[in-house]
């Protein structure tokens, strides 16, 4: 797809996922933190609500990465190098998503914080697991997006600014020194994509469609 074909529905989607990927990331975060502020936050209603609401968010970082993608607009090269960042997004965004996935189910299937840490043990256990799911693989999400606005930065001014990779550093700095900060780093990575989503709506809309009545009058 090209950013020519994108329909007002897709870019819709888009925006919407735009605001949701950060908000239900802070929102997973202020659950967690006042799940264990109130109980031991083991398998129950706190530790239910907080990973539905990680994986929505991992969900709508999938689309996060493809209007990220869509907007770059770009050939040669370059696009190769935005598509390799936005792959290696989407790679990392189906760890995390099975990572969530597997500890919705553990809180399902445990009847206590042992039970549940016993039932880790076992799929961590699984030969591959450990990088597949839970250290090497899931970093792609991060260093995917971080890579995909930078590029953004360079190749669309226009619409990405250059603190917008600045931000989006800092949120996952945050979030990788503590999992309490997840809310502050949500929210830089909120206000880093805000402006980008304001640029998918209304005028933001002209810039793709301006390109490509560009490259249709050169005969592209």
């Amino acid at each position: 797809m090209n950013t020519r074909e994108l329909t007002g529905r897709q870019a819709e989607r888009f925006r919407t996922a735009f605001l949701a990927g950060p908000a239900l990331m802070a929102g997973y975060g202020v659950v967690r933190l006042v799940g264990r502020a109130v109980s031991d936050y083991g398998p129950g209603v706190w530790w239910t609500v907080a990973h539905l609401l990680f994986l929505a968010a991992v969900v709508a970082f999938a689309l996060v990465f493809r209007g990220l993608r869509e907007l770059a607009g770009v050939s040669g090269g370059r696009r190769v190098a935005v598509e390799a960042a936005a792959w290696a997004g989407l790679l990392g965004v189906a760890a995390v998503a099975v990572q969530a996935a597997i500890d919705l189910a553990a809180g399902f299937l445990a009847a206590d914080k042992q039970a549940m840490s016993e039932i880790f043990d076992r799929v961590q256990g699984v030969p591959g697991m450990m990088p597949l799911v839970y250290t090497v693989v899931p970093m792609l999400f991060w260093l995917g997006l971080l890579a995909l606005v930078t590029l953004l930065a360079f190749l669309r001014r226009d619409v990405v600014r250059v603190w917008v990779p600045v931000l989006v550093l800092a949120g996952t700095v945050l979030m990788a020194m503590s999992l309490d900060l997840l809310p502050a780093g949500a929210l830089c990575i909120g206000l880093a994509l805000f402006p980008v989503r304001r640029a998918l709506s209304g005028g933001g809309e002209q810039p793709w469609r301006s390109r490509g009545r560009t490259r249709a009058e050169r005969g592209a």
